[in-house]
């Protein structure tokens, strides 16, 4: 059974997964499906048809525009952006409001237990890898590998990261997870685990 805040608007054509809860203010499209024990937060907008895999958080005022596509285990912090236009416009060059069919959506896809910390935004089309990390703040403009940490504006690659969050400490060839011990190899600019 999911919990759903009396003042949230859900849609009656979203799908809301078992034991996902869905907080005061926060906005449920038509179409979006929502996996199971997923947390959508206060005042968070989830888009027309995006979709989110089991036990994704999605973090107070934080936007995921469709088309966006989340896998399990992806957390959004407070304030993230995800967009879905490549060359925003409110009209068209002849000045007429902008319709459905004049507007190309594009989305961000996150790949499973990737975060993407408070008020980052994705500029679309991207993909966050999976158990990457986007620092807060972060604007990404470009796909992120999986197992990343990126920064900055525009985001780059600072290091990498383990399924634990925590930064990996180079160890000889090898990097190494301080929480959990994990190892994980580089190869050609990308990360794998051992």
């Amino acid at each position: 059974m999911s919990t759903i805040a009396a003042s949230a608007d859900v849609s009656p054509d979203s799908v809301i997964g078992s034991g996902s809860k869905v907080w005061h203010l926060a906005q449920v499209r038509e179409s979006a499906r929502l996996g199971s024990n997923c947390v959508i937060g206060r005042g968070a907008y989830i888009g027309p048809g995006v979709v989110l895999g089991d036990n994704c958080k999605v973090q107070n005022y934080a936007l995921v525009y469709e088309p966006a596509v989340l896998a399990p285990g992806v957390f959004i912090g407070p304030a993230v952006v995800l967009t879905n236009d490549v060359f925003p416009r409110a009209v068209t060059p002849d000045g007429s409001l902008k319709t459905e069919e004049d507007w190309d959506k594009v989305g961000v896809t996150v790949r499973e237990g990737a975060a993407i910390g408070a008020r980052a935004v994705c500029i679309a089309p991207v993909t966050i890898g999976a158990w990457a990390t986007v620092a807060a703040g972060a604007v990404v403009t470009k796909d992120v590998a999986d197992f990343a940490l990126v920064a900055g504006v525009p985001a780059r690659r600072v290091g990498w990261v383990g399924r634990a969050g925590h930064p990996l400490k180079q160890e000889g060839t090898l990097w190494v997870c301080p929480r959990t011990g994990a190892k994980y190899v580089e190869t050609d600019g990308e990360l794998g685990e051992v």
